[in-house]
């Protein structure tokens, strides 16, 4: 068993991240524009768009005197798929090739590539890594066998490196830092007329470029929750094009993801999710009702797309209703961050309820006072930095490291003000908070549109308005 098995499946997420959305077509138009996270281009196409990059670089900090590290390199080479018809003058390559119940359609595939490298920890190296091109082909036969087309598919061959190299940090407590560049050296030449063509581009790039790594002997640090006396290195390292995140079993530190998109220590995947849609930040509910309603020309045109799309739409169809209703829901356990001064018992959920207005105009609360009669967001207080904090103070937000919502990020600093104190069913506490500067009518409506934070990401500035 790999030591990277604990991480596969989150990996594999952010592996194919945007490679195929809803409605799953190769014609649709947000399926032209494809492969934003984690591509790595020719150097030279970054010359000619300067919002390309050609590398990648991520700083670990390695607790103790670890024995060993192996960082698996992982990304997807391009392949571009042509459709071809079997004519009496021998296949032709066509738009759209009509077999059984599949419109096959020219397309960019991509083949998953991974590539494990020991890494050297008394020095500086340079590990080379090559990808070879080639091409295939498939046959495509109608109902009586005889081919009626075939599908080639040709890739390029690709050329990085990975630089690594070990620094001792000063201080007593054993800590080194490893850094890590992974740089895409493959060669492309530009067109000599024309506007340089991204989805040419892309057949010479490393997309969805990302490290996993596994330490032995010792452990890496964390970077978004790290011990007191670790800040200082966490400040001083750099990231360019990725970040790190502990993964695998919480609680332990053996493996890392350093990933192009915004994650937190020890991700994983919603049990409840079946299926995958090539975008793991949507609700499976949704998209799997989404799909469900594609008509059949356009389910014929998927499946002919890309094989992970017909895969998905199989399973789909396929869903029994027990897993379909798990789609629905879930709750998840929370950890209490504050208590009730009140002394009351805690068990409101942590979002208001929507009313209707009655006959005479007049709006309700914008939480259910008979359903949660023993609590009162409007009146409920919640100690921080043993201030009891109630409806009216004012806060300065402070997201925690556990956040990964880049929105949440865009806050940080920012007053606020307290619209009321909630409680979930395990005891967590929660603020709803409007932001001072921002238009009040974007943030608060009758209904409770507030956003939320716990008491932990707030900074108590003053007594309440």
């Amino acid at each position: 068993m790999s030591a990277f098995d604990a991480a596969r499946q989150l990996a594999d997420t952010v592996l194919f991240e945007g490679y195929m959305l809803y409605p799953y077509r190769a014609t649709d138009a947000k399926n032209r524009v494809r492969w934003q996270f984690g591509v790595l281009a020719p150097p030279e196409f970054t010359d000619v768009d300067p919002s390309e990059r050609s590398f990648l670089q991520v700083d670990c900090l390695l607790d103790g005197q670890p024995a060993g590290v192996i960082a698996r390199v992982r990304f997807l080479q391009v392949q571009r798929r042509s459709v071809e018809a079997s004519t009496v003058d021998g296949f032709v390559p066509v738009a759209a090739l009509d077999v059984g119940d599949t419109t096959y359609l020219p397309w960019d595939e991509a083949v998953v590539q991974e590539i494990d490298v020991e890494l050297t920890l008394d020095r500086t190296a340079e590990h080379p890594l090559r990808i070879d091109g080639g091409s295939d082909v498939e046959e495509l036969h109608g109902a009586d066998g005889a081919i009626v087309g075939r599908l080639v598919r040709r890739r390029e061959p690709l050329d990085a490196l990975l630089h690594s190299e070990v620094e001792a940090l000063p201080g007593p407590y054993g800590t080194s830092r490893l850094r890590l560049r992974l740089h895409n050296r493959t060669g492309w030449v530009r067109p000599t007329s024309g506007t340089p063509d991204r989805q040419d581009a892309l057949r010479h790039a490393l997309v969805a470029a990302h490290l996993l790594l596994s330490v032995s002997g010792g452990g890496f640090l964390s970077q978004l929750d790290p011990p007191q006396w670790a800040t200082g290195y966490v400040a001083d390292c750099e990231h360019d094009g990725c970040y790190p995140v502990l993964a695998g079993e919480p609680g332990r530190g053996d493996l890392l993801l350093a990933s192009p998109i915004i994650l937190y220590d020890h991700p994983q995947i919603a049990p409840e999710s079946e299926v995958s849609f090539c975008d793991a930040t949507e609700m499976d509910e949704m998209l799997t009702l989404r799909t469900l309603t594609l008509t059949e020309q356009e389910k014929r045109e998927a499946r002919g797309s890309d094989p992970r799309a017909a895969a998905m739409l199989d399973q789909v169809e396929h869903l029994p209703p027990e897993l379909m209703g798990r789609l629905h829901g879930a709750i998840r356990s929370m950890t209490a961050t504050a208590r009730r001064t009140d002394g009351a018992a805690a068990g409101s959920p942590a979002g208001p309820s929507a009313g209707a207005s009655d006959d005479a105009g007049v709006q309700p609360p914008w939480w259910d006072p008979v359903q949660d009669a023993a609590f009162s967001p409007d009146t409920d207080t919640v100690l921080v930095a043993g201030v009891a904090i109630s409806r009216g103070h004012r806060v300065r937000l402070r997201p925690g490291a556990h956040r990964a919502d880049a929105q949440d990020m865009f806050l940080a600093g920012r007053t606020a003000t307290v619209a009321g104190v909630f409680f979930d069913v395990d005891g967590g506490s929660h603020l709803a908070v409007t932001v001072d500067d921002l238009a009040e009518e974007d943030y608060v409506n009758p209904h409770g549109r507030f956003l939320y934070f716990s008491p932990d990401e707030v900074e108590p500035l003053g007594v309440p308005v």
